[in-house]
């Protein structure tokens, strides 16, 4: 019976197409930023060693997962606290890294670059600024609360995001978990049942981002 009613779970998730997984992210007016007034060390990112994990899903339970590069980059400290930085995403990157077919692959990332989605040839860079960051508390999965104006399609939006920050001699080291925004804040409405697509042919408004960034 046990087994019975977790297939049953199993079945019931792919038929509404669970959302990529990952802690929502709210998106609010965008803030100022200004340059911190307190930083005293400005380290570049090492585009090499830092990279954007996406996933997207549609309702029917299929989805794609792959990356974006970050083209350039930098971190800012005061002390051993992250202050401030900004990082320019490279749309022109887009990849995808599961298990499809090539040429289903350059379909994808060909339909994913054009206006349908991020309109890549007038939109080629995206970016995010911080604008603060907290200490977290009581969040096993993140050190601290990174805010920040999240750029896409010359819409700027403001988002709180968990990560991780280490800072070492070495150089900084910020790791997000996975999670989730909603694209059409940002004017990417294809496949969304928000603009009249049918839902055994929408995309998910909801896409998860898991971000990596280094230091060099």
């Amino acid at each position: 019976m046990k087994n019975l009613m977790i297939l049953a779970l199993a079945l019931f998730l792919v038929a509404c197409g669970a959302s990529p997984e990952g802690e929502q992210v709210e998106a609010q007016d965008a803030v100022e930023a200004n340059t911190p007034a307190a930083a005293t060390n400005s380290l570049a990112v090492d585009t090499d060693a830092s990279v954007i994990n996406w996933v997207g899903a549609k309702f029917t339970g299929d989805q794609h997962n792959g990356t974006i590069q970050i083209a350039e980059g930098k971190l800012m400290t005061e002390g051993s606290n992250l202050v401030g930085g900004n990082f320019i995403i490279d749309m022109s990157t887009i990849k995808v890294t599961d298990e499809t077919p090539e040429e289903m692959k350059a379909k994808l990332v060909g339909h994913l670059t054009t206006g349908d989605f991020f309109e890549v040839e007038k939109y080629g860079k995206a970016s995010f600024e911080i604008t603060s960051v907290e200490v977290a508390q009581g969040n096993p999965d993140a050190t601290h609360n990174i805010t920040g104006n999240l750029t896409m399609k010359d819409i700027t939006k403001s988002i709180t995001i968990p990560a991780t920050v280490s800072i070492t001699e070495g150089g900084i080291a910020a790791k997000t978990p996975q999670f989730v925004i909603d694209r059409t804040q940002w004017g990417v409405t294809y496949g969304s049942t928000t603009a009249g697509a049918l839902k055994d042919k929408a995309i998910k408004d909801e896409i998860a981002l898991q971000i990596n960034l280094a230091t060099k």
